[in-house]
């Protein structure tokens, strides 16, 4: 059996956040999307939007080849914006890399707080990844993202504090068998 902890969530929603604070406790590997595409903006360029939807896409089977690969028993964490392609795609991706059970975590915050962190760290970020002209978009989206609803799910309002002590627990009782 694999498992595969699923962060979701738009950009700027804290999935990252989440994904190190999970990573330390349980020390799980982390297989965080941008991680992933990021070298490939370095090796292939950076291009147009449809350019990085398309490494997106590469990004994602990349991730899932990986964790294919790994034992029996193996849990990892993905850091993705499972939202960004049709389900049905992801659903093959979880069935050739033999995940047989998948909890989600959900991460969100209000709209106005997403676009102020996205903006905050336009600097900081990857050249490759859309810059300030994203900020409306991911403002719409933030309004109509919802979760996969796929296994377990846990709801985490990234706008305050996060109480990583619940988030553990929650974790250690949906994993457990």
């Amino acid at each position: 059996m694999k498992t595969a902890i699923l962060v979701n969530g738009v950009p700027a929603s804290g999935k990252s956040t989440v994904c190190r604070a999970l990573s330390h406790r349980f020390g799980w590997l982390i297989l965080a999307l941008d991680t992933v595409k990021e070298p490939f903006f370095d090796h292939l360029g950076i291009g147009d939007r449809e350019f990085n939807r398309k490494l997106g896409r590469a990004s994602a089977q990349a991730i899932w080849s990986i964790v294919a690969e790994g034992p029996p028993g193996l849990t990892v964490i993905v850091d993705a914006w499972f939202g960004f392609q049709p389900r049905d795609v992801l659903e093959a991706h979880l069935e050739r890399a033999g995940i047989t059970r998948t909890v989600e975590i959900w991460c969100h915050a209000p709209a106005a707080l997403l676009a102020e962190r996205y903006g905050a760290r336009l600097g900081q970020r990857h050249a490759g990844h859309p810059g300030a002209a994203f900020i409306p978009e991911l403002q719409a989206l933030a309004a109509r993202a919802e979760p996969l609803r796929r296994g377990l799910l846990y709801d985490v309002d990234t706008s305050g504090p996060i109480d990583f002590d619940a988030v553990e627990t929650w974790l250690l009782l949906a994993l457990a068998p």
